[in-house]
């Protein structure tokens, strides 16, 4: 009786590590085909922006700063891309340029200064506080695949 019980547990581990395998397979090809979808759309983003901007009589700012946050969305899927880990701190500095885009777009459209100029800056202020937190923490405390290596 105990043989059969092995035999029983022998084959539930084969069967639990290779349906581990076909999952842990299926996650990092959604995973990849994932990243790759959204590299390609932001590229392509990217690029029809940069046209339009370039038969535009004038190129503003606020647009230079838009190619940015492709820019900063690229090299966050890149980053995850290489290290599958997601990196906190480029969606931090999009919403920073985010703000700041709308933080010129304001201004250069509407010459009345409001209140709403100041929650602006304050968002900024907030996210770029979040920035030296995460910075600092990061750095103090680093993750566990960083203290294995």
């Amino acid at each position: 009786m105990t043989e059969q019980v092995k035999w029983a547990e022998t084959l539930r581990k084969k069967l639990h590590g290779g349906a581990d395998s076909i999952g842990n397979l299926f996650v990092e090809t959604f995973h990849y085909l994932a990243l790759f979808g959204i590299g390609v759309v932001t590229v392509y983003a990217g690029i029809s922006t940069f046209i339009d901007m370039l038969q535009q009589p004038k190129i503003s700012v606020d647009d230079i700063l838009l190619l940015f946050i492709f820019l900063e969305l690229l090299a966050m899927a890149g980053i995850y891309f290489r290290t599958n880990h997601m990196p906190l701190r480029f969606l931090l500095y999009i919403g920073v340029t985010a703000l700041i885009r709308l933080l010129i777009s304001d201004v250069s459209h509407h010459n009345a200064p409001d209140m709403g100029i100041l929650y602006v800056c304050g968002g900024v202020l907030l996210l770029s506080v979040s920035i030296l937190v995460v910075r600092f923490s990061s750095s103090k405390y680093p993750s566990v695949k960083e203290k294995a290596e």
